[in-house]
């Protein structure tokens, strides 16, 4: 079908157009308590065709798009197409160029072992030390062979294969006659089993810990400490900071060679786009649109040096060589994650809810578990909320030197922000 739809694109004659072709083969397991339940085999093919439509003699460039199906008629993929050309007529955008320079990479097509990775993380879950009170209730399983084919009007051509996999977890934690129940989602490439193993552990004992957690108190403001999956909101800030999409809408006051705050009292930031990361569920190094993804730091040393994006908005900030990012890596702590935690902090390790607006950077979470150091004492609390904002944060910001990767990021393991607000819920006692 690629072939077909190559051919009626080109006798459509668009002023420009790419077609992208994924095929999903997958494997899916559903385990009750270690028990399957059952399985099955999944093989799923779509194709993404965007059109693009010159307006005013060039001066403006309108592009609409649609996905479709193998099992399409011809009349209905032509009548999609027609549909898709006519929205195309609809869209304004000032002028700019799909992708011309033939890719050079090699090819990333070796096979995907999906049943050895399935192996790995049920062998992985089934090794986990459960007892009576913090047990594994369920588990699902979801392990992807992607294939994905692109190809444009200007004969720029690419394909690759890489691993995505998905797990859904539901862990049960018991104390005296109550039991509550945790859930984890969470993607990948392939399984880490030292992580998975450690992240499993982590939460049968916070399920355990948020039994017989207290009321968090009202402290008004602190230090909060982030050491979980959720510490990547606070991460992904910065990488929309430095989308072209955001420059271009003045949404962001990045600007390259200048410093992200006017003074560094913490940790200074460093973020490295990379073309590829180990482990991540989208480890390929060239992006939607045929852009070669090439490694390159958009903040270094605190000071923003590039902005990345896809060809419309990158070329508006004048950019050519630009890109998507996919994967990101992030450091510049100076201490341990020891250091880090010293002193009267909250350590939130889990949220009902924690968002940081991509835009202003406010953050916002309502905490269902965290650890309350004062005084060198350790208790565990949950209820009430934190706040804040980060711009207001990054002078003092704090992060170790060790990090961990969260599927498509590596951000450091524990990540200290001062001076937010902790609404709570009980009187501190002193």
């Amino acid at each position: 079908m690629f072939e077909r739809l190559k051919e009626k694109l080109e006798a459509l004659r668009p002023d420009g157009w790419e077609l992208t072709e994924v095929t999903k083969h997958g494997w899916e397991f559903y385990f009750i308590r270690h028990q399957l339940d059952q399985n099955r085999a999944v093989e799923t093919r779509t194709y993404n065709v965007k059109l693009y439509r010159s307006i005013e003699d060039g001066k403006f460039l309108g592009s609409a798009s649609d996905a479709l199906s193998p099992t399409m008629s011809e009349e209905e993929i032509d009548r999609r197409l027609a549909a898709v050309w006519e929205q195309a007529a609809l869209i304004r955008n000032p002028a700019y160029t799909l992708v011309s320079e033939p890719v050079t990479l090699p090819g990333k097509n070796d096979p995907i072992d999906v049943a050895k990775i399935a192996q790995d993380f049920i062998e992985t879950f089934r090794s986990v030390a459960e007892t009576g009170e913090e047990d594994i209730n369920s588990y699902e399983i979801f392990v992807s062979s992607i294939s994905r084919r692109f190809l444009n009007s200007n004969a720029v051509a690419y394909s690759c294969v890489y691993p995505s996999s998905t797990i859904d977890l539901v862990v049960n934690a018991r104390h005296e006659n109550h039991e509550i129940e945790l859930f984890r989602f969470n993607t990948c490439g392939t399984c880490d089993r030292e992580k998975l193993r450690k992240d499993v552990e982590d939460a049968l004992r916070f399920g355990k810990d948020r039994l017989i957690a207290q009321p968090t108190p009202k402290l008004q403001s602190g230090a909060v400490v982030f050491s979980t999956a959720d510490a990547c909101e606070i991460y992904e800030y910065f990488l929309y900071q430095t989308n072209a999409s955001l420059k271009v809408r003045r949404m962001s006051a990045y600007e390259i060679g200048q410093p992200i705050c006017e003074k560094f009292e913490g940790d200074v930031l460093s973020v490295e786009a990379v073309s590829s990361l180990p482990n991540s569920s989208h480890d390929y190094p060239v992006d939607e649109e045929g852009s070669v993804i090439e490694d390159r730091y958009l903040i270094r040393g605190g000071v923003a040096e590039n902005f990345w994006g896809t060809r419309q908005f990158s070329q508006y900030l004048g950019l050519e060589k630009s890109s998507n990012v996919h994967n990101a890596i992030f450091s510049g702590g100076k201490g341990d994650a020891e250091s880090v935690r010293s002193g009267d902090y909250l350590e939130v390790v889990d949220f009902s809810d924690f968002q940081v607006d991509p835009m202003s950077g406010d953050i916002a979470g309502e905490i269902r578990l965290g650890y309350l150091s004062r005084g060198g004492k350790i208790l565990p609390v949950t209820g009430g909320s934190i706040s804040g904002s980060l711009p207001a944060a990054v002078p003092t910001m704090r992060f170790s030197k060790e990090t961990a990767q969260y599927d498509t990021l590596v951000i450091p393991a524990v990540t200290r922000l001062e001076n937010l607000r902790i609404t709570g819920i009980a009187e501190l006692e002193e």
